[in-house]
């Protein structure tokens, strides 16, 4: 009987964090992937209506490169 209640409400919750986790490891490695790929970055960036030029890409790889490293290291 209150299998029935507690059950559903354990899996639910199991599959929210276990889907949280997997969402941030996925977008991690798509971080790390546009920092190595500037053509995958600057879709990105068309797909959200900017047009960058070379100097815009390399700007914007160092920002993401120098954002990785541990906090307090500059």
């Amino acid at each position: 009987m209150w299998l029935d209640i507690v059950l559903p409400i354990a899996a639910l919750i199991v599959g929210l964090v276990g889907g949280f986790f997997i969402g941030v490891y996925y977008l991690r490695k798509q971080l790390e992937k546009m920092q190595s790929d500037p053509e995958m970055l600057q879709k990105m960036a068309k797909q959200m209506g900017y047009n960058m030029n070379k100097q815009q890409l390399q700007r914007a790889q160092g920002m993401m490169k120098r954002q990785q490293r541990p906090p307090g290291r500059r």
